[in-house]
C-alpha cells in the first residue's frame, strides 16, 4: 500500500467528511473546519482512503500523523505510514482504548511502541441538552449566572450568526485580543494565529457548514460563537468570544447557542483546556459527560 498525500483544501470536504462524520471520532482535531483553518500552521496534508483518512502534518518540527477511521488501523495501513515517514511513526489523537489496542497488536509482533497521554489536549464533551437547560444541582451556579444576566438585561437578543455580522465579530475579537494582549506569554503567537483561522472560516462560512450564534445589547454585538460538525451527532465549538465586562455573558452565549442547535447534535465538544488552570476549572465546572483522552503514540 502506498499513501498519496496532497495539501488539504476546502475541496476535500465532501470526501473527508464521508469518512469522518460516520467514524464516531468526536476528537475536535478531526473537525474539518479546524483542519482547514489551521492548515497554514501545521502544513496539513491528507490521504483519503475508502474507509480511513490519514492526516500528515508538522508537529514540534517533526512529521506526525493522525488517523480518522472507525476501529483500529490495519497492519498494512500502519506499515504504509511507517514507509512514508522512514520508519519512526508518530501518531496523535488516539483515545485510550485505541492506543491500548494498537500497543497490544504491536507488542504481539515484536514492534517497539510507546504511548504518552497528553492531558492538556483532552477534549471536554457535554450533552447538548444539559448545556441548554442547565438543570440540576451540579449546574446551579451556571444557571444563576444566566438568570442574573437575564434580570439585568431583559432586552437582550440572541441572533444566528450570519456573514453580514462578521465585521461586528472582528470588532469584538479585537477587543478580546486587546484585553488578552497580543504578546501574552501564555498564548504567544497563537492569539494572532487564531485571528487568521477566524478569517479563513469567515471566507468559507457556507462551504465549511458553519453554525454560529450571537448576543446583542442595544444594537451592539457583545458575544459570538461558532462551530461545525465533527460527527453526525457531535458539534465542535471552535470559537467563543464575549465582552468580559458584562457578567455572565460567557454562560449565556454557551447556553443560548446550545439551545438553538439542531436536535441531531446530542453532544457538544468544547475542545481542550491547553493546561491553563482557569480554563480547566471552567470546563470542569460544566461537568463534561466525556473527557476524551488524547495520546501520542510513537512506533518504531
Amino acid at each position: 500500500m502506498t499513501l498519496d498525500f496532497h495539501t488539504l483544501t476546502i475541496a476535500d470536504r465532501e470526501a473527508y467528511q464521508a469518512v469522518s462524520l460516520r467514524s464516531g471520532r468526536r476528537n475536535c482535531n478531526f473537525t474539518f473546519a479546524n483542519l482547514v483553518g489551521w492548515q497554514f500552521w501545521f502544513r496539513t496534508e491528507v490521504c483519503i482512503l475508502p474507509d480511513a483518512v490519514v492526516l500528515r502534518f508538522t508537529f514540534d518540527g517533526e512529521r506526525a500523523y493522525m488517523l480518522c477511521m472507525d476501529g483500529t488501523p490495519s497492519c498494512d495501513l500502519l506499515q504504509a505510514i511507517c514507509d512514508d515517514c522512514g520508519g519512526r511513526m508518530t501518531l496523535l489523537g488516539l483515545e485510550d482504548e485505541a492506543a491500548l489496542q494498537l500497543q497490544q497488536n504491536a507488542c504481539s509482533k515484536g514492534i517497539n511502541i510507546s504511548v504518552e497521554p497528553q492531558r492538556n489536549q483532552y477534549d471536554y464533551i457535554y450533552r447538548r441538552a444539559d448545556l441548554a437547560a442547565l438543570q440540576g444541582g451540579k449546574l446551579k451556579a451556571k444557571r444563576n449566572h444566566v438568570n442574573k444576566f437575564l434580570s439585568e438585561h431583559p432586552d437582550y437578543e440572541y441572533r444566528l450568526l450570519t456573514p453580514e455580522m462578521f465585521d461586528e465579530c472582528r470588532r469584538l475579537e479585537a477587543l478580546w485580543r486587546e484585553e488578552r494582549g497580543d504578546n501574552n506569554p501564555v498564548y504567544g503567537d497563537t492569539i494572532l494565529a487564531e485571528q487568521r483561522v477566524m478569517e479563513t472560516v469567515f471566507a468559507h462560512w457556507d462551504a465549511l457548514g458553519m453554525l454560529g450564534g450571537s448576543i446583542w445589547l442595544d444594537g451592539r454585538m457583545v458575544a459570538f460563537t461558532y462551530g461545525a460538525a465533527v460527527t453526525h451527532d457531535t458539534i465542535d465549538v471552535c470559537v467563543e468570544k464575549a465582552d468580559r465586562n458584562i457578567d455572565g455573558l460567557f454562560s449565556v452565549i454557551n447556553q443560548q447557542f446550545c439551545a438553538h442547535l439542531p436536535e441531531q447534535y446530542v453532544y457538544v465538544n468544547r475542545e481542550e483546556d491547553m493546561g491553563l488552570e482557569g480554563l480547566r476549572k471552567s470546563k470542569l465546572s460544566y461537568h463534561p459527560d466525556i473527557l476524551l483522552s488524547f495520546n501520542v503514540v510513537v512506533l518504531k
